[in-house]
């Protein structure tokens, strides 16, 4: 059975696709900062890593320890990231720099340690957890969506590079997930924002947030799991995946609507 590593497994996407593998017969390897957090995924066969996706030995120590057990990672799964939330103005760069490092280059740099091993097999899978937010935006996550829109033309770019050694790079593009990711943005995002020019718009921004998954507007992470086993299981994945509550209506309304018309729904939605 193939050796999978899930990157961003203490949680939501991570850990329910951690389960589903394992439930499939995976050999499934487990990263992220707080090891604690996954003792329920050792408990059902999983290896967990104590792994901070912005550390550069932490990441070489990971790797390596999969090459040396397994011979190498078959699929990656770079699911670690979160949103940072605030207006553009109010961000301090380190905090932009921070919210890249984390969604963009501590991912391609576990992709590149896994790759000599992919092309020595000529077999492999990447699947890159973007977001419906690779494809749309919002106000007051200007940071947020320019790390996964360059997420999405990274992954292109990589797909079209791994084509010839027979690895298939695979992008999810999930919307709206039972997740902590609402909670997680929130509070900075008020921290940033609630006393500034902008703080009228991030009280808004941050009533809508909370009624949307308090209403049930949220699909479950299993849904996204379900659609990574299908991905990788396929011969000829897709080259997306747009998964979850609203995730296709809204980047169908922003491809053929036209971005006026997306800026007023997302105003009004505001």
């Amino acid at each position: 059975m193939k050796t999978v590593l899930v990157t961003g497994a203490s949680s939501g996407i991570g850990k329910e696709t951690a389960k589903t593998l394992l439930g499939q017969g995976y050999t499934v390897y487990v990263a992220a900062r707080r090891i604690e957090r996954m003792q329920d995924l050792a408990d059902l066969g999983a290896i967990p890593l104590a792994m901070d996706i912005t550390r550069e030995e932490e990441i070489v120590a990971a790797v390596e320890q999969i090459q040396q057990k397994h011979g190498g990672v078959d699929v990656l799964i770079n699911n670690a990231g979160y949103g940072s939330y605030g207006a553009m103005e109010d961000t301090s760069l380190d905090d932009a720099r921070y919210q890249f490092e984390v969604n963009l280059f501590g991912l391609a740099r576990v992709t590149q340690l896994v790759l000599p091993t992919m092309r020595q097999k000529r077999a492999g899978k990447i699947v890159n957890i973007s977001s419906v937010g690779g494809k749309i935006y919002t106000p007051l996550g200007s940071w947020y969506h320019a790390s996964k829109h360059a997420l999405e033309g990274w992954s292109d770019c990589l797909r079209l590079e791994l084509a010839p050694f027979g690895i298939d790079v695979i992008i999810i593009e999930p919307g709206i997930i039972e997740t902590a990711f609402g909670e997680v943005m929130l509070q900075p995002m008020m921290e940033r924002s609630g006393n500034t020019a902008y703080g009228e718009f991030a009280r808004r921004i941050e009533k809508a947030t909370r009624e949307s998954y308090e209403k049930g507007g949220a699909s479950s992470p299993s849904v996204i799991a379900s659609v990574i086993l299908k991905a990788i299981r396929a011969k000829r994945p897709k080259t997306r995946y747009a998964v979850g509550k609203y995730a296709k209506p809204l980047i169908f309304v922003r491809k053929w609507l036209g971005d006026r018309f997306f800026d007023w729904a997302v105003m009004r939605a505001a």
